[in-house]
């Protein structure tokens, strides 16, 4: 029980197996599979015969046989080309070349001679203006378009308060397609500020609508309230809305910017326009 295992040796010295036949019977059943095949492929199965094309043959027509000469008699009678062919008489002689006389060309139809210009001399005088070509006169070069700004026009309503101040403002669009004029209604009180403004047509611009309603409620009319009381009363219920009280008095009128060249585009810096 205490005895020790012994460690394994380096080498094996254990006796070497016997080979296996597995090469062998491979090699067997490959020389039997050959054998099949060929049997198969050569005596079951004989290769298929391929037919070579016939040689080209070319036939020559001679007058040694009875039917090439006759064919060649046939083919000579038969010929087109003999009907349509100029033959020469047999007493003609070989490179004879007849009497040929030349013959003028003035000789059978005599040319038509021109008239003689007339020998009349023309002694007046030249003319200062001979006729020639008509001058064109150079076209004026189109004037270039300058900067035409934005304005703002109000109806007659608001005449009698006088001319509106407006603050310089840059108009800046949100796109580039031409803005229509816009209109606005505006009411003005008696210090002549705008108190209200409502858009009545666009420009297109909704970014430009908003900044000419901001552009009409600063500016300013040097308008006086006598002025103001006595186009209410001329006015009656038209013209002015509001309260009976004299300080609530509101003008109302319609305002309409057109629009100029001065508007920025989007993505540049806008330029100050006059109002």
């Amino acid at each position: 029980m205490n005895a020790s295992i012994p460690a394994p040796l380096l080498f094996n010295w254990e006796a070497p197996r016997r080979r296996n036949l597995a090469i062998i019977g491979f090699l067997i059943a490959s020389l039997a599979a050959h054998a099949a095949g060929f049997y198969l492929f050569q005596v079951v199965y004989p290769t298929t015969v391929s037919l070579i094309p016939a040689p080209q043959r070319v036939n020559l027509i001679s007058a040694s046989s009875e039917q090439g000469a006759t064919l060649l008699r046939w083919i000579d009678a038969e010929d087109p080309a003999l009907a349509s062919t100029t033959r020469k008489a047999p007493d003609a002689r070989r490179y004879l070349l007849g009497k040929i006389q030349h013959i003028p060309s003035y000789f059978a139809s005599e040319p038509a001679l021109k008239e003689a210009p007339p020998l009349t001399v023309d002694l007046r005088i030249p003319s200062a203006q001979p006729p020639g070509p008509v001058p064109a006169p150079l076209r004026a070069r189109a004037k270039p378009i300058g900067v035409v700004p934005t304005k703002v026009t109000f109806s007659n309503e608001l005449d009698a308060l006088g001319q509106a101040k407006f603050v310089p403002r840059n108009f800046k669009s949100s796109t580039r397609e031409p803005a229509q004029n816009s209109q606005f209604r505006i009411a003005i009180d008696r210090q002549g500020a705008v108190v209200y403004c409502f858009s009545l047509t666009s420009s297109g611009d909704a970014a430009l609508d908003e900044q000419a309603r901001e552009h009409l409620t600063l500016c300013r009319f040097p308008g006086r309230p006598v002025l103001l009381a006595r186009s209410s009363l001329d006015g009656g219920g038209s013209g002015v809305e509001g309260s009976t009280s004299a300080d609530h008095m509101l003008l109302w009128g319609i305002a309409t910017v057109e629009w100029g060249n001065d508007i920025a585009p989007p993505g540049a810096k806008p330029t100050p326009t006059a109002p």
